[in-house]
């Protein structure tokens, strides 16, 4: 867990500045346009143009569904860095994690598609899209889980909002949408939160390895050099 020291570690303040900045700029990304940067290339869609077949109800719903799916997200990132710490095996807990999953799931998808020949699996893109999807998330579940083991979960909770801003500049690149000012200065701020935050967690790292080392030396059974000067003297 995090240690808060408000008021007499900056290492700290620095930590809670980074994170509720990176947190502002990624509001900025999705919440504000302003004046077009880049235009966007006549082969890009329109916005106007896309379908909205959802009513404004199924909207809210989904959004709160997806603040509760990254808030036990955040629980779930601190439950398993306790789990490293005590089973540091990163391929049985993400197999274990995904069997689980599947387990729980695959009731439920199967109440919500009672049709079977839906589930018939055919050589076409959805097919490779299934195999996509597996591998994809498999892979990130494990990087996540080594970050988690190696860093904690700060660390690695710090680049979900950077993705935001990652994916902004990616439409821009390869799909010719785009590019605002809200969402280059959005980025702007959220990479500042994102290094305050990465600048922190390096400090700590090397206050704790200095207290352990002092630690460690201390209590091997050897005098420091200025005790044993002190105690020559006497």
């Amino acid at each position: 867990m995090e240690i808060l020291a408000l008021r007499s570690c900056s290492i700290t303040q620095a930590k809670i500045m980074g994170t509720i900045a990176s947190i502002s700029g990624a509001l900025v990304v999705v919440f504000y346009k302003g004046p077009t940067i880049i235009s966007a290339s006549p082969e890009s869609p329109s916005p106007s143009l896309l379908p909205l077949d959802s009513s404004q109800t199924n909207w809210i719903i989904g959004g709160l569904l997806l603040a509760a799916e990254y808030l036990l997200l955040s629980i779930w990132f601190i439950v398993q860095t306790q789990v490293m710490k005590s089973y540091p095996a990163e391929l049985i807990v993400v197999f274990l994690y995904n069997l689980c999953g599947t387990i729980i799931s695959a009731p439920v998808c199967l109440l919500a598609e009672g049709n079977l020949s839906a589930w018939r699996l055919r050589p076409d893109i959805a097919l490779v899209a299934i195999i996509y999807s597996g591998f994809a998330s498999s892979f990130s579940t494990v990087v996540h889980t080594w970050g988690l083991h190696l860093k904690g979960p700060v660390y690695v909770s710090n680049f979900k909002p950077l993705s935001i801003a990652i994916a902004a500049a990616m439409t821009v690149i390869f799909l010719g949408d785009a590019l605002y000012l809200g969402s280059v200065i959005g980025a702007i701020i959220l990479s500042i939160g994102f290094y305050a935050v990465i600048w922190a967690k390096a400090k700590e790292e090397l206050k704790e390895e200095y207290c352990c080392g002092s630690l460690g030396s201390s209590s091997d059974g050897k005098t420091p050099l200025l005790d044993s000067y002190k105690g020559e003297g006497m």
